[in-house]
């Protein structure tokens, strides 16, 4: 359904500032939305009519009255279209639904080693995605995705993924359009985290905020004014390949050495665990490899919470790394609050002490302030929350919505997205 043929600027621009209104529940009447935006009332009824005639809005219930005729409020259509998201790490698969106001209706979680290439990887993606649209039979708006590298937004492309043999430049957002007829946003997966932190999490009072994802590796997700900062090409806030030392032994998976990931991340913690069990410096340790089976950051941090010296000395020294580290970014940054995910911030309370007790004595007392250092809220749904609000971000903002607002649905972004 084609409702003009030609939009002006000005025109998307405003029919975006009134939706987010909206949706933010910050106006909902038509006198709210005149004063908050500074449009006149009849310009107002032009903008919600064509919102309306776009399934994006409907109008509500009688509102109580404060004197007078009862008004009538608006509200955004969550239920317009469904979107599917997926947070992908080293080691997993995450999939979920979700509707238009973010919240994940259901989701699929499985073990994964990304460094099965995309092939199988992506077509297992498929597999997951495909099982949970059987299940809620909609219209799907978009698709985002969350990998664990390097990521060029612009393209939605893998650059050089250190843990991701085979991707480089895979085209992950034309393969996944292509396959379910969708547009497609692809980002880093600690932003995506670090966007869910911000809109649904422990950030939701803060603007400028900084992620941290310590899991397998090691990286930062940047909020800056209240907008998620991805740099010139996308890579900003990895600082899982800062150097911390210049020991010739310490090789990262990126081909560098001294890594922050190569000394304190999930992988190196676990490498280190296991040379300390076969040496006899943990009891715990020593137990659990000869009973079979690979150690981990989760083997470590369990043995920490038995009391086993040796895994509390481990975590210890990775926290001192980390904290170090990340008192350099909130010098630089300055941010109001430092959240903390991913599967080795789990390893208890002594562990996120060891971070922000590093973080308080080598930052400036300025910057730390008020600083909050806080644990993940959001757990292993962040991502997918994340992921939909990229989407939900990408196709209301004015740049997006003008393409395809003249045929009345976001699916009209597909044939772009798939290279077509």
């Amino acid at each position: 359904m084609v409702l003009h043929d030609a939009l002006s600027e000005d025109h998307v621009e405003e029919l975006a500032q009134l939706l987010a209104l909206i949706r933010r529940g910050s106006a909902v009447t038509r006198s709210e939305l005149v004063q908050s935006s500074g449009f006149g009332r009849t310009a107002i009824a032009r903008r919600l009519d064509h919102l309306m005639a776009l399934g994006l809005i409907a109008e509500s219930e009688p509102l109580p009255s404060t004197g007078g005729r009862m008004p009538r409020g608006v509200y955004f259509r969550a239920d317009a279209g469904r979107l599917l998201v997926a947070e992908l790490g080293a080691t997993s698969i995450a999939a979920g639904i979700c509707d238009l106001d973010c919240r994940v209706l259901s989701s699929r979680e499985e073990a994964w080693d990304i460094a099965a290439g995309p092939e199988s990887t992506l077509a297992r993606l498929e597999a997951l995605l495909s099982e949970l649209l059987r299940d809620h039979q909609a219209k799907v708006w978009g698709i985002g995705v969350g990998l664990p590298g390097p990521i060029e937004f612009a393209t939605g492309r893998p650059v050089s993924p250190p843990i991701m043999p085979g991707w480089d430049r895979y085209p992950v957002r034309e393969r996944l359009a292509k396959r379910f007829s969708a547009p497609v946003w692809v980002d880093n997966d600690v932003n995506v985290l670090a966007l869910g932190e911000l809109r649904a999490g422990v950030g939701r009072a803060h603007s400028d905020l900084i992620y941290i994802k310590i899991g397998t590796g090691i990286g930062a997700g940047i909020v800056s004014g209240g907008r998620l900062h991805r740099g010139a090409q996308g890579c900003a806030g990895d600082i899982g390949h800062v150097a911390v030392t210049d020991d010739q032994a310490v090789v990262c998976r990126c081909g560098n050495i001294g890594c922050l990931e190569a000394v304190a991340g999930g992988a190196a913690l676990a490498r280190r665990a296991t040379a300390w069990a076969r040496e006899g410096r943990s009891g715990y340790l020593q137990q659990r490899l000869t009973e079979g089976g690979d150690l981990t950051a989760a083997t470590i941090a369990a043995g920490a919470a038995a009391g086993d010296t040796g895994c509390v000395e481990l975590l210890a020294a990775a926290a001192r790394q980390i904290g170090d580290s990340l008192a350099t970014f909130v010098n630089f940054f300055n941010p109001s609050i430092v959240i903390i995910g991913g599967g080795v911030a789990q390893a208890g309370n002594a562990f996120l002490a060891s971070i922000r007790q590093r973080v308080y004595s080598r930052s400036l007392p300025l910057a730390t302030r008020d600083l909050q250092i806080v644990l993940s809220s959001l757990g292993d749904i962040g991502g997918l929350i994340g992921a939909a609000h990229m989407v939900v971000d990408e196709i209301l903002s004015p740049k997006v919505l003008s393409l395809w607002i003249k045929e009345g649905t976001p699916e009209a972004l597909a044939g772009a997205h798939a290279g077509n």
